[in-house]
């Protein structure tokens, strides 16, 4: 009998290590139109667009409101967050581009920060062709019913 290979959906972080991008930035910093719909969000209501990225990079909500409110000359939340994506996925980079971009245009940084987010945690499919067809896992023990015969 021949092996029906499995099909599993797994939403992890995944890239191979053969991949053309690792080490990468999916994108660039100025390449915001790669992805209308964060370019849009970003454009028109940014702080639905720094919050969103927040939460789906495991940081509270709220957190970028913080920053409107103690932001200085370099925005800390927009450097902490991009430099903590470059460190969790080994983007190659430095402390002082992260300071530099986020200085210059924080907006971009969020914008990239969201597409990079949305490029490595796409659904990645694995295929599973050693599986045995033949195996079937054992039932469970259900008391059976007596039965009654009619005309009795």
């Amino acid at each position: 009998m021949m092996a029906i290979p499995t099909v599993m959906m797994q939403p992890v972080a995944f890239q191979s290590p053969d991949s053309p991008k690792s080490g990468k930035w999916s994108s660039g910093i100025c390449d915001c139109c790669e992805d209308m719909g964060i370019c849009c969000l970003g454009f028109w209501c940014p702080y639905c667009l720094m919050c969103n990225t927040s939460e789906r990079f495991g940081e509270c909500f709220c957190l970028p409101l913080v920053e409107t409110c103690f932001g200085a000359l370099v925005p800390p939340l927009t450097f902490a967050m991009r430099s903590s994506m470059r460190e969790r996925y080994r983007i190659q980079g430095t402390m002082c581009d992260d300071c530099c971009v986020s200085t210059c245009c924080s907006l971009c940084v969020w914008c990239q920060i969201a597409r990079e987010l949305k490029h490595r945690q796409q659904p990645q499919v694995i295929v599973n062709a050693s599986v045995s067809p033949a195996y079937q896992p054992p039932m469970p023990n259900v008391p059976q019913q007596p039965q009654h015969m009619a005309g009795h």
